[in-house]
């Protein structure tokens, strides 16, 4: 794929539905292909989950605070939106990560050959890892929990700290309820193709070196924090590209497709389309649509005159609920050196909290001189509940952990607090049937496109690379 088309008109009228990340991305790719472009987002504001704001030296990311270069399309991305410059990496120091074992804090390994040396695992545990040499490829494996996949190659210690820091990390979920084949591909890759975590790992070092490409790909944000990118994508879209305050409540399948929308602010917009006068929705043409949204408008979304409700499934998908507390001190308030990206908390050791990013470690600018911020994650399946809870009664909860593991004292000087209620969809044992259904709807109505968060993955580089996919689809499927 390449940025070389420019804006232009088309007799191609395509629909995208959310304003989030995948759905910013599509317009974006649909209109440098010379598509004409309505995205249509219920909210007031664009780029769902990223959240940025900043007050008095401090940056504050209430969702996701960095992206991870995951694909080579991202950076063709960020250069065709005109960000390159705006773009800072990771500190070098942040490729240092901590778990939390046996109530404190141990760099976790950085590299197969560091596994041995490493204060995660016991003797014992390490001769686990070792078993994994052994393994040889199973193409016909049937899926299984990600603690269980661990389990098999590395033993329980792996799944008990390796295994349930990955599923806290990436998902806030748990590790022996996480589909191993759809939540984590690139490893459930390594059991079918490689049969070794170890060997998988020691191949694609060697790949990438033949490459010269990084092993570890770069985590990346940009100077004024995540915003920047739903910013860039914005700036570079046309005028008449974006409906806000529009709710999508209906979709009519045919030649052409009919979008039925409510304009939640009660205003007419000045545009040439269909009003049914008595209940306010509004009615438009498209050739295609193009679906990013979250897992609860796509059980809501009605297709056809008989309202039917092809995505109802999707409303049955768990999700970790989720609270992100940035939380600012003087450096002497301050004893560990935050010298990394942050650490992990295992289900095992029993915290309340899912981990603490560094974040005035990782990306410069994240806090005023002579001051650090720790954005500290607490929720997933086992801690709705204190998720839930107000701020300062969450800060309370958790300032005892942040003691006595990084030696924090004293109040804090700044504190923001953001509550995700429906916060990461978790891809648990047995989501191939959400995956069929969002097929299955694709293949009853040709011009329907779906992707997102809910199909392709949770990370914000795989909600861009998901946008840029559909894009392509519907091109050809225009094209065609």
């Amino acid at each position: 794929m390449t940025f070389v088309l420019p804006f232009a008109n088309s007799s191609r009228k395509i629909a995208v539905l959310g304003g989030g990340i995948t759905g910013l991305s599509a317009a974006f790719r649909l209109a440098r292909m010379g598509h004409t472009v309505r995205l249509f987002e219920q909210s007031g504001r664009l780029g769902g989950a990223i959240r940025t704001e900043a007050e008095g030296g401090w940056l504050v990311e209430a969702g996701p605070n960095s992206i991870r270069e995951s694909s080579p399309l991202i950076p063709v991305v960020t250069k065709g939106l005109g960000l390159t410059r705006e773009r800072v990496d990771a500190s070098p120091a942040a490729r240092r990560q901590y778990a939390v074992r046996r109530g404190r804090l141990v760099a976790m390994p950085t590299s197969p050959s560091s596994l041995l040396l490493s204060g995660l695992f016991s003797p014992l545990g390490k001769v686990g890892l070792l078993r994994d040499l052994a393994r040889r490829p199973r193409p016909d494996l049937a899926d299984r929990s990600l603690a269980q996949l661990v389990r098999e190659h590395c033993g329980r210690e792996a799944s008990d700290y390796a295994a349930q820091m990955m599923a806290a990390g990436v998902y806030a979920g748990d590790a022996e309820k996480l589909s191993a084949r759809y939540a984590f591909p690139r490893i459930w890759d390594m059991d079918v193709n490689h049969g070794s975590f170890l060997r998988a790992q020691r191949e694609h070092a060697r790949a990438c070196e033949k490459r010269y490409e990084n092993v570890t790909p770069t985590v990346f944000s940009f100077r004024r924090g995540l915003q920047t990118l739903v910013h860039g994508y914005v700036l570079q879209l046309p005028a008449d590209v974006l409906t806000l305050h529009a709710r999508v409540e209906a979709l009519i399948p045919g030649p052409k497709w009919h979008v039925v929308w409510r304009d939640l602010r009660g205003q007419p917009q000045e545009r040439e389309w269909d009003r049914d006068d008595e209940t306010g929705r509004q009615v438009e043409g498209f050739d295609a649509v193009v679906c990013g949204l979250p897992a609860g408008a796509l059980a809501r979304l009605e297709f056809g005159e008989r309202n039917a409700r092809p995505l109802a499934v999707f409303g049955e998908i768990e999700h970790a609920a989720v609270s992100s507390l940035f939380l600012g001190f003087r450096r002497d308030q301050v004893d560990h050196p935050l010298d990394g990206f942050g650490f992990l908390a295992p289900k095992r050791e029993n915290r309340k909290l899912l981990g603490v990013a560094f974040s005035s470690s990782i990306f410069p600018g994240r806090a005023p001189e002579g001051h650090v911020a720790l954005t500290v994650m607490v929720g997933g399946p086992a801690q709705a509940a204190l998720a839930a809870r107000p701020a300062a009664e969450l800060a309370a909860a958790i300032q005892p952990e942040l003691a006595a593991l990084l030696g924090v004292r004293g109040e804090p000087a700044f504190l923001r607090h953001t509550y995700w209620p429906r916060g990461i969809p978790q891809y648990n044992l047995g989501y191939q049937r959400f995956l069929e259904a969002a097929a299955a709807c694709e293949r009853a109505h040709p011009g329907f496109f779906l992707g997102g968060h809910v199909r392709d993955g949770v990370a914000v580089a795989q909600c861009i690379v998901s946008g840029e996919r559909l894009a392509e689809r519907v091109h050809a499927h225009c094209a065609g």
